[in-house]
């Protein structure tokens, strides 16, 4: 089994996949200081609620954003599961090229994104990720990756908006029934969802235009099914796209070869 670590700026999520399907996925809030005897006491019962024995993980692949959090996650592979994990980076074969200046600049879940989206829906194709920011990456026919863009996130701007005003409240993220608001909580949740409609729909359209073509557009993320009920741009979502592209990039690698440490008998797996 396979156990895919997508770790980003608001969580890190953990699944598992047995080669046929997703067995389990959870999430935790991102933390730099949080240790892998953390993350590895936490999944343990997890994976015993739902019945998976941590001898049966054989590979871990791991994306991340976060590079203060990388070292503790790789601990977390080692030392839990007996596996050298695989980093998703830009210097490991991910089957298309990345045409832009600077490779390794790119954040791993938007090529991870691209190379999921490509893969069940073809090409060319825009991936819109909502996220700590929003994001656009734009995949063209042959799959390569040509960059994109990157917006503030939904939840940042309504934190910075909260912040900035001081009469202005904290707001959840709602689809408003009308657009002009009556209120200022209605004003303000209209201003946020229809205004992202709108920098979604205006960022795509230009995209496309740049482009010269038609392309499809796939949007993930927590919000991505929220967002799509307001526009017809968006054609599908598809809430496990990151963690589909860690699945396809440990498929298309070998695994990284494990340096066995002295590990505790307990974490030792059992004998053949």
């Amino acid at each position: 089994m396979l156990l895919a670590i997508d770790a980003g700026n608001t969580n890190v999520v953990f699944a598992v996949h047995d080669g046929a399907e997703w067995r389990g996925r959870w999430r935790i809030a991102t933390r730099d200081d949080r240790t892998s005897d953390e993350y590895g006491v936490w999944l343990m019962a997890l994976f015993q609620h739902v019945g998976l024995s941590p001898r049966a993980i054989k590979r871990c692949s791991i994306g991340t954003v976060v590079p203060a959090a990388l070292y503790n996650l790789r601990r977390l592979s080692r030392e839990w599961f007996d596996c050298e994990p695989l980093i998703a980076r830009a210097n490991v074969d991910w089957g298309f090229e990345i045409k832009v200046d600077r490779p390794k600049e790119v954040g791993a879940d938007r090529l991870l994104n691209a190379l999921a989206a490509h893969q069940h829906y073809g090409g060319p194709l825009v991936v819109v990720d909502f996220g700590t920011a929003t994001t656009f990456d734009v995949v063209d026919g042959a799959g390569a990756y040509l960059g994109g863009v990157i917006a503030p996130g939904i939840t940042l701007s309504i934190e910075a908006l909260h912040r900035a005003a001081a009469r202005l409240p904290r707001i959840g993220i709602g689809r408003p029934q009308a657009v002009i608001g009556r209120d200022t909580v209605p004003a303000m949740q209209s201003g946020i969802y229809w205004g992202y409609v709108g920098l979604i729909e205006g960022i795509v359209a230009r995209i496309k235009a740049e482009f010269g073509g038609e392309m499809k557009v796939v949007a993930t993320g927590g919000l991505a099914p929220l967002f799509a009920e307001g526009t017809t741009v968006i054609e599908r979502t598809d809430p496990d796209i990151t963690l589909e592209g860690l699945r396809l990039l440990a498929d298309r690698n070998p695994a990284p070869i494990f340096h066995r440490t002295s590990l505790p008998d307990a974490l030792k797996p059992e004998p053949d």
